[in-house]
């Protein structure tokens, strides 16, 4: 404990990088000056934060991927609970697309589809490769923080959940979580699946696109509902446009937009069994990602004949939704 209040010059106040349910954190120097690092003090409120504590630090000791926050350590000392993680340079993607300050650029096309693939790898990792599968559970702007060049990591990892194994089809909890974020069928029953997490992705996802936020009551009635808002426009591709984000300020492909709003609108079906699994989801975003987008190029960089291979495989894809 001594090592981190040292770090963060007693927790002092112009350390803090931000304050949430669980607690504060702070920016930290090691002792050597070297390495920066984000140190969490959690609420010393009881049980809930303790259980939090645990499952955060089981799960980073025990997960490893570029696109999840390295764990560094941790303190247990007396009611002290603090977690050390590596400093994330660029803050979290709420930081950037809803709680911008007016002197930062908002984020282009290219770093929006960087941060989706990212982040989707991720839980891609959590879902496939780790076993047993974990169930992220709280997938939203303020979870998923940026290292230099926009490149997304997951963090806090205190409500996650080992997935269902053997025969089970989900495993049942409480509903924790963030309203606007929740697939409904967890929301109504407590069932988790990773299709749960798929839908929370694609909220996010659709924030990416759209630049609005999951709720916002500042919108007009039928509007503050993210989700509520965009079903009935995935209908009708001739809104997909107005659905882009005005930051843009139209400077986005066209078919991207096209393409990335089937992606999101696969990931909000009511259904879990409907929606699809993030490893397909990895697949098409990847391809997104890679389209990079110049906007003072006529044909994107492309030469005719690149630029119509473009458009048939759209329209395969097209074909196929």
């Amino acid at each position: 404990f001594r090592e981190l209040a040292i770090a963060t010059k007693n927790f002092r106040k112009d350390c803090l990088l931000g304050e949430g349910g669980f607690g504060r954190v702070y920016k930290g120097h090691m002792e050597n000056g070297q390495q920066v690092i984000a140190v969490k003090q959690l609420d010393r409120n009881g049980f809930q934060g303790n259980r939090e504590f645990l499952v955060e630090v089981l799960m980073l000791s025990l997960l490893h991927h570029p696109n999840l926050v390295r764990l560094i350590g941790y303190c247990a000392d007396g009611d002290q609970r603090l977690l050390v993680y590596e400093y994330m340079l660029l803050g979290s993607l709420e930081n950037h697309l809803h709680d911008r300050p007016p002197d930062r650029e908002p984020l282009d096309w290219n770093a929006r589809m960087r941060i989706a693939v990212g982040a989707a790898k991720g839980l891609e990792y959590l879902h496939d490769k780790a076993n047993p599968p974990v169930i992220y559970r709280d997938f939203k702007p303020s979870n998923i923080l940026l290292s230099e060049d926009y490149y997304p990591k997951l963090s806090d990892f205190g409500l996650a959940k080992l997935g269902p194994v053997g025969e089970n089809t989900h495993v049942s909890t409480r509903v924790m979580g963030t309203y606007g974020y929740c697939a409904p069928e967890y929301a109504m029953t407590g069932q988790l699946t990773v299709k749960s997490d798929v839908y929370s992705f694609g909220v996010v996802f659709l924030e990416l696109v759209t630049g609005r936020r999951a709720i916002d009551h500042t919108k007009p009635d039928g509007e503050s509902n993210l989700v509520a808002w965009a079903r009935p426009m995935f209908r009708d591709r001739r809104k997909f446009c107005q659905m882009a984000d005005p930051l843009l300020q139209g400077r986005y492909p066209k078919r991207g937009l096209y393409q990335a709003l089937a992606v999101a609108a696969m990931c909000l079906q009511e259904k879990a069994a409907s929606r699809p699994l993030i490893g397909d989801i990895v697949t098409a975003l990847s391809y997104l990602a890679s389209q990079h987008y110049d906007p003072k190029s006529l044909h994107n960089g492309k030469s005719y004949g690149e630029a119509d291979r473009d458009r048939k495989s759209a329209a395969k894809v097209d074909a196929h939704e």
